[in-house]
């Protein structure tokens, strides 16, 4: 199967699939996505100094935090299976994000940071899915974990 969904998705085409909005918006573009063999996702966010999280985690030594790093693999995996019930011919819903596993951050995420968010659909049945998901930053792994969304 073809992609039928150009890539990149840019921000505008994000937003249309995405119910997020500034600040919570976390995926800046996406890269690629493959739907056969597997069903994959590349995105990008890219980590500015003007983040408001920024004025208070921590304000002397800026860090990302994990909680909204996780936020940005589960969006990934939102935009992810959009693309693939857009692509069948279904009508896409809103997947809600129940379940963390295994979250592991090897790597803080800094100002002028550019995560590579990689995510991989494992499993899907009766709307839930699973997933398995990483972020890396100039080739290191940053970040990783199991996710499972459920269409809302």
């Amino acid at each position: 199967m073809t992609n039928l969904i150009k890539t990149p998705i840019e921000s505008a085409e994000i937003m249309k699939i995405l119910p997020h909005r500034y600040p919570l918006l976390l995926i800046d573009r996406v890269l690629s996505y493959t739907l056969e063999p597997e069903k994959t996702l590349v995105a990008v966010k890219n980590v500015s100094i003007n983040e408001p999280f920024f004025q208070g985690h921590f304000p002397a030594t800026p860090v990302m935090p994990g909680v909204l790093i996780l936020e940005s693999m589960a969006q990934a995996c939102g935009v992810l299976a959009h693309v693939a019930q857009a692509t069948s011919g279904e009508a896409g819903g809103i997947y809600y994000l129940v379940k963390i596993d295994d979250a592991k951050f090897t790597r803080k995420v800094v100002p002028g940071d550019q995560l590579l968010i990689e995510v991989k659909q494992t499993r899907i049945l009766r709307g839930m899915g699973k997933y398995e998901a990483q972020v890396t930053i100039d080739g290191q792994r940053t970040a990783s974990c199991q996710l499972m969304c459920s269409e809302g």
